[in-house]
């Protein structure tokens, strides 16, 4: 048997003829740039995650770009995140001219870890004489930029208490999260909703994905949202006069169009991923691998809310992972390792002095952990493949 890691033939064989519909509307309009697709799916979204403005842009990568523009983040300030992430979390801040300043990883969860990123701003901020908390290099801190990794959002409360300690924005980063839930302050809120703005990716493997790069910002506050959309069309605000620099950031007329016949979709597909993430969990309590491999961590189960993961990845970890690796090819089992290195060791960041052995838990990650195939339609044939695949390994 072959199981892929991810196969959208089934989702596009379900959705061809509204999805083929929605195109020829785009391409009978002739509306490409910025049209009504864009409002309504802005408008979707907004509804969906409960938040005033949800503001169309070409990438979850641009996103991010722009909600730190936005913030008038740049050089002699740094910025807070992950080195566990995608490549974008980090390059984003080293894009506006900013520094990037990374903490460890909850070895549990893969998401940025609340204790240590405490412990950094105590040890290593000081407070100025005009009230900025900078970094030992004199960099003024500005923001923390969380990644709601694999589906799983970060512990958004404890990070909301240090934000407000230290007066820091927080942007997070929900590309992979869109829909996941945590009760916040109380209340269940979705990923990307919680700090000052959110940006979502729908890049095609996501969740909810597009046929091409699409990405949205979501935010409570009115004038960083006018910004945005201002930014996103360079920087002019009425047409050819530009009072900022900005750049081409705007979400595709057919790709909204396209995310419009999806999003309905969205929770279901979410719920088959979380299925399909316990009926792994269960296969593998059954047959013993509990003891060789860790699962992914579920920390809101049970806390009253439906999307507590979403499952974008299921993300196992041991350190034999190479070789199963290889093992479960052989099989024509597909899997990837997200991420190989943290974004400390990668070249491109060499020049923030980083080494080796800084972040153990994100190294210890990087050295061991995997995904195994998920995705909605993933039969449980196909999963107890792998999961024989993974005890014949053992045994």
């Amino acid at each position: 048997m072959r199981v892929p890691l991810l196969d959208l033939s089934e989702q596009y064989r379900a959705l061809a003829e509204p999805i083929h519909e929605a195109i020829e509307a785009v391409l009978a309009s002739r509306r490409f740039i910025l049209g009504p697709q864009v409002k309504a799916f802005e408008k979707a979204i907004s509804d969906y995650s409960n938040t005033p403005h949800a503001i169309g842009v070409s990438s979850g990568t641009d996103a991010l770009l722009v909600i730190l523009m936005a913030l008038g983040i740049g050089r002699g300030d740094a910025v807070i995140t992950t080195p566990y992430a995608f490549f974008a979390t980090g390059a984003c801040i080293a894009r506006v001219g900013a520094k990037p300043i990374f903490v460890d990883i909850d070895p549990d969860t893969y998401n940025i870890s609340a204790s240590a990123l405490q412990k950094y701003l105590e040890k290593n901020c000081r407070t100025d004489s005009s009230g900025d908390l900078t970094t030992p290099d004199g960099e003024k801190v500005r923001a923390i930029l969380p990644a709601h990794l694999f589906g799983l959002c970060c512990e958004m409360n404890a990070i909301q208490k240090i934000s407000e300690r230290y007066q820091l924005h927080v942007i997070e980063d929900a590309a992979q999260a869109i829909g996941a839930e945590y009760r916040f302050g109380g209340k269940i809120a979705k990923a990307g909703t919680m700090g000052k703005a959110g940006a979502l990716s729908f890049y095609p493997s996501k969740n909810l994905g597009a046929a091409g790069d699409a990405g949205m910002i979501i935010c409570s506050d009115d004038e960083l949202a006018t910004k945005v959309r201002i930014l996103r069309e360079h920087g002019m605000e009425l047409r050819y006069y530009h009072r900022v620099i900005g750049g081409n950031f705007r979400l595709d007329e057919m790709q909204a169009a396209i995310l419009s016949v999806k999003l309905p979709h969205l929770d279901n597909w979410s719920a088959a991923r979380r299925a399909a993430a316990d009926f792994y969990r269960a296969e593998f309590m059954r047959t013993g691998l509990t003891e060789k491999i860790t699962l992914p961590a579920e920390p809101y189960r049970g806390r009253g809310l439906p999307n507590h993961h979403i499952y974008h990845q299921y993300v196992i970890r041991t350190p034999r992972r190479d070789v199963l690796r290889e093992h479960l090819a052989r099989r024509e089992i597909e899997t990837a390792i997200y991420y190989p290195l943290g974004l400390h060791e990668q070249k491109c960041f060499a020049y923030l002095g980083y080494k080796k052995g800084d972040f153990q838990e994100t190294e210890r990650a990087a050295g061991e952990a995997f995904a195994l195939p998920i995705y909605p339609e993933i039969s449980r044939e196909a999963q107890r493949y792998v999961v024989d695949a993974i005890v014949e390994f053992f045994e």
